[in-house]
């Protein structure tokens, strides 16, 4: 299924964007309206091969979650690279209950990311909260979403071997 779904974003992209689908993604999504439309398949979902197991998460919710926990991730990654785990799961916690608390109550009616915060950490927060799957998550929740730390590069690094956004290499 999370290919499907996979599948069905990059058309949505495609449509939206006016690009043209290429001839594979338009036989599987004509193939799938044909069914629909036939009524070989009860519903656009079956057609399109979308079923939650039963008692599972619907699928337009699991691609919510999928968007929210890759902003979440890349904004760890971009942004609190050099913190541990621990610290970027306190950072990334505290900035999502803030931006809940104030711009998100205006940003919410957006449906595109303000210019101003492209390359900040608000632009991953807005992607995040954005997406559509519940916001702010718990610590808790987020040790499972952001992944285990791995070694900062020189490159990566400020001059002097100072991190960004960590009081200059500090924990």
């Amino acid at each position: 299924m999370l290919q499907t779904i996979n599948l069905l974003d990059e058309i949505s992209q495609r449509c939206i964007s006016g690009n043209a689908l290429d001839p594979e993604q338009a036989r599987w999504l004509g193939d799938a309206l044909r069914r629909f439309l036939t009524r070989q398949s009860l519903t656009i979902e079956e057609a399109l091969g979308l079923r939650s197991a039963r008692g599972g998460v619907q699928w337009r919710q699991e691609l919510a979650i999928r968007r929210r926990n890759a902003a979440l991730v890349e904004l760890g990654r971009r942004h609190l690279f050099c913190k541990s785990v621990s610290a970027q799961v306190r950072a990334v916690h505290t900035m999502c209950v803030r931006y809940a608390a104030s711009a998100w109550q205006y940003d919410r009616h957006c449906v595109a990311l303000p210019t101003a915060y492209a390359g900040q950490p608000l632009e991953f927060l807005w992607k995040a909260f954005a997406a559509g799957a519940p916001m702010p998550l718990s610590e808790r929740q987020l040790r499972n979403i952001l992944p285990p730390q791995t070694t900062v590069s020189a490159a990566d690094a400020l001059p002097g071997g100072r991190c960004p956004n960590n009081n200059g290499g500090r924990n």
